[in-house]
């Protein structure tokens, strides 16, 4: 299995930093209520003095889907609609362990972390790309619909999208469930400082999931000149003997 930003992108955002990061035996009967209000408490912090708007990290995505024709105001990053849910209720929605604790991470950090089932998503390539229009993405409330021609999203092999405006929603179907074994886990940011936030999100949700679900999860950091992730599944062998810790972030 292949994870790519198109060269389009990469050509389009120069300013995009972009880390990914894959792992298996992330099941739902782990204990993340601890984590996440670690991380979201220091979210809270950060809002106190200051709305999510003026975030330079969301300032620079707002910046990007101006770029793209979408009013910002209307169409949010995920990083953004999370810490505006945060400020506003006092809280995060309560999805799935790994879901949780990425979202506490995505208003810590101020970035979007997405988080997908790769069981369905159509190998070999998930890419990151301007959408031709034919592709189809699945709601969360089941329907279909067709990203515009020229939208940037998420797409696999078959055909599907499973993102919608790169980072305002993603696609119902390859959402994170009670069922999810393997997962791909994709931080994206537009700010100054992405190169060096990327990295230590990466290496964050690295060392949570090797503590928590004693998982060994490979990562990387992608650039327009390496822009692309290749990995594998382990074998059943393999992935019921948990290991050390591995993070390639730093490649």
């Amino acid at each position: 299995m292949r994870f790519r930003h198109a060269d389009a992108i990469w050509s389009a955002h120069p300013r995009l930093s972009a880390g990914v990061l894959h792992a298996v035996d992330v099941g739902a009967a782990v204990d993340v209520g601890a984590r996440v209000a670690e991380y979201t408490a220091g979210a809270r912090v950060r809002l106190a003095g200051e709305a999510e708007s003026g975030f330079p990290e969301v300032v620079a995505w707002r910046r990007a889907f101006a770029r793209m024709g979408l009013k910002p105001t209307q169409y949010r990053c995920a990083s953004e609609s999370l810490l505006r849910r945060l400020r506003k209720e006092g809280s995060l929605p309560r999805i799935h362990p790994l879901v949780d604790l990425c979202n506490a991470l995505s208003v810590a950090y101020a970035v979007p972390v997405a988080v997908l089932d790769l069981d369905r998503i159509a190998s070999p390539l998930l890419e990151v790309r301007h959408a031709q229009g034919d592709e189809h993405c699945t709601t969360f409330g089941g329907d279909t619909e067709h990203p515009a021609p020229g939208e940037v999203t998420f797409v696999d092999s078959a055909g599907r999208a499973h993102a919608r405006r790169w980072t305002n929603r993603q696609s119902g179907h390859s959402a994170v469930g009670p069922h999810t074994d393997r997962v791909l886990v994709v931080v994206e940011a537009m700010h100054d400082a992405g190169p060096e936030i990327v990295p230590e999100v990466l290496k964050t949700l690295g060392e949570e999931l090797a503590e928590l679900w004693h998982t060994d999860p490979l990562s990387a950091v992608l650039t327009s000149s390496s822009p692309e992730f290749a990995f594998g599944d382990r074998t059943p062998a393999d992935r019921t003997r948990p290991g050390p810790h591995r993070n390639d972030a730093g490649r």
